[in-house]
């Protein structure tokens, strides 16, 4: 039994280069109540889904609370318990409310940081194969660089959520 809903789509966003935050040509993905959580054990429910199509280097913890983007690699985020306000896209981007089993995936280079969150707020992050993830601040001298990196980032081969045949495969070509 699958754990994602049943015609699961995510809602896709284009955020600009602001000049600091490069962001990325590919669509910011966001699918909105797509993983049906075990209430017992909601972080397992993710984490298992993620590995299944291919995202490793799983963690747990929240969004941090200055803006930062990686631009080595893209990155899916989970969200397991509670909720937060982030702000996606840089100073420039856009603020929205993820909640339990909503899935954010963003391509490298896209800005992103935590404006509030509930106590109990817990987000699963991984990571396609064969990138390391770096924590890039905002300054005109990373910006120089990621312009350079970015574009060399691989696709990753599944969608986190939908696999091999996914939203992400279609949206990302």
């Amino acid at each position: 039994m699958s754990v994602v809903r049943d015609n699961a789509e995510p809602l896709a966003i284009v955020f600009e280069d602001d000049g600091l935050v490069p962001n990325n040509i590919l669509p910011f993905l966001v699918y909105q109540a797509a993983v049906k959580l075990d209430s017992r054990q909601p972080e397992e429910t993710i984490e298992r889904l993620f590995e299944a199509n291919g995202w490793g280097g799983t963690w747990r913890n929240g969004v941090f609370d200055y803006l930062h983007y990686h631009a080595t690699v893209h990155e899916v985020l989970g969200v397991a318990r509670g909720s937060a306000r982030v702000r996606f896209g840089g100073d420039h981007g856009q603020e929205l409310e993820i909640k339990a089993g909503d899935v954010a995936i963003l391509p490298a280079g896209t800005g992103h940081q935590r404006i509030k969150a509930s106590a109990d707020f817990c987000v699963i992050g991984a990571y396609p194969p064969g990138a390391k993830m770096e924590v890039t601040r905002a300054t005109p001298e990373n910006h120089a660089k990621a312009l350079k990196t970015i574009p060399n980032v691989a696709r990753p081969p599944a969608d986190p959520v939908t696999g091999k045949n996914g939203a992400l495969m279609r949206l990302w070509r």
